[in-house]
């Protein structure tokens, strides 16, 4: 299964060599990139950086603290919450090429002694105990069936008293999924729970919910306005596409109903340790 979910995110391959050249394309300097330029791409999740600064001002960060990112993806919001806060953020993804294209992007935009990002899996973490002072994960444990492992390991490498923030896509109470979606093509890789077994997972694991939100309407909304942009100026240089492939536009359209009718939720969960 770790395989079949890295294979769905690998996309067509010299996803750097992709991405600056929709960079250059866009009129942008490599040698002055900013994490803004990065946005379209690397913010892999419904409602973007908007989203992820709302999880960083809940997770009680300084320039002091070490965060742990699991699922990094290209590695938009551990930029974004080292940018934010001066923070150090270690990120891991079950997929190399994102690890590999996520460094590069830090490089790109300067952040490379802050921010650093490994090739691991979720539900194995490699990290000590007590290591990190705060944890987020953001849209990652759809793909994963064993999220009490997951949930688990978080709480062991986080020190006692520290936040982690979950952002995900649950189970809503509107039918089946629709596929494809953007975390799968089939359901044989979406492993999604509902807001009931996200409470009991993540008590069981030994966090305290300290707050829950659901932020599906929203999602909605973000996702209405995206195809507002859209259709008044056209795709931007840099999308998801470029590493979901050509059935991206499907996914999205997909994505937009299975939220109208509510078979998706979009929630947020912040934890104490």
């Amino acid at each position: 299964m770790p395989t079949d979910v890295a294979s769905h995110y690998a996309g067509q391959g010299a996803l750097a060599a992709r991405i600056a050249d929709g960079l250059k394309r866009a009129g942008k300097d490599l040698s002055a990139i900013t994490t803004t330029d990065l946005a379209t791409i690397d913010e892999f999740h419904i409602r973007g950086r908007t989203a992820t600064l709302e999880l960083a001002e809940r997770m009680a960060l300084d320039n002091n603290s070490h965060v742990l990112d699991i699922g990094s993806g290209l590695g938009g919001p551990a930029r974004t919450v080292a940018e934010a806060y001066g923070c150090r953020v270690t990120g891991i993804d079950l997929t190399p090429e994102f690890c590999e294209t996520a460094t590069l992007l830090c490089k790109w935009v300067g952040l490379e002694d802050r921010v650093t990002f490994s090739q691991g899996d979720a539900t194995n973490l490699t990290f000590e105990n007590d290591t990190f002072d705060a944890a987020m994960t953001i849209h990652v444990a759809m793909n994963i069936a064993r999220k009490d492992k997951m949930y688990a390991e978080a709480k062991r490498v986080l020190k006692s008293g520290g936040k982690f923030a979950v952002y995900d896509i649950l189970q809503g109470e509107g039918g089946d999924v629709l596929f494809p979606v953007p975390w799968a093509r089939t359901p044989e890789i979406s492993h999604l729970a509902t807001s009931s077994e996200m409470r009991a997972l993540l008590t069981t694991a030994g966090f305290e919910i300290v707050e829950e939100l659901d932020s599906t309407g929203e999602s909605q909304a973000w996702f209405e306005d995206m195809a507002e942009r859209l259709a008044q100026k056209g795709p931007p240089p840099l999308t998801f596409r470029q590493f979901l492939g050509d059935d991206f536009p499907q996914m999205t359209q997909n994505q937009v109903r299975n939220l109208a009718e509510r078979r998706i939720q979009t929630c947020t969960f912040i934890c104490q340790g």
